[in-house]
């Protein structure tokens, strides 16, 4: 999919966007109950983190593509787990990511939105990326 985004009057980008998503068999409270704590991330976000602790208001992260400072949305009624990633010398990476009940389960979905420098064999390996996390978080909360 492509979005057009306009900046400015008379400008416009467009930037390519995949939605990726799986289905885990635990209920939205369940779920989001573990997810929501940004402690839990390293345990199945390998494209986010291999570690990750306090530091301020936010959180520094050993990443695949070095050391970064990450915010994460608040805890809230909504399912939301959007966070943003800032790398040293690069615009901040804003991940959107859902929690959404559909019965006793919970669809997990995080929104790609491809990088204006990533080629399209980094964002296929991105996209990748995402899907293998999602498959652990769900293995992870299906375990239990």
């Amino acid at each position: 999919m492509i979005v057009t985004v306009i900046k400015g009057k008379d400008r416009m980008t467009q930037h390519q966007v995949r939605t990726i998503e799986t289905v885990i068999e635990r209920p939205l409270d369940e779920a989001y109950a573990f997810a929501q704590h940004p402690e839990n991330f390293p345990k199945w976000a390998s494209g986010l983190s291999t570690s990750l602790h306090r530091e301020g208001d936010g959180w520094r992260a050993e990443t695949p593509a070095g050391e970064a400072l990450v915010q994460f949305s608040e805890p809230n009624a909504f399912g939301v787990l959007d966070h943003w990633v800032d790398l040293p010398d690069q615009p901040q990476i804003y991940i959107p990511l859902r929690m959404i009940a559909q019965g006793n389960a919970t669809v997990v979905s995080l929104t790609l939105l491809r990088q204006p420098s990533m080629s399209d064999d980094d964002f296929e390996r991105d996209a990748d990326h995402v899907a293998r996390d999602l498959a652990a978080l769900k293995a992870l909360l299906e375990k239990t």
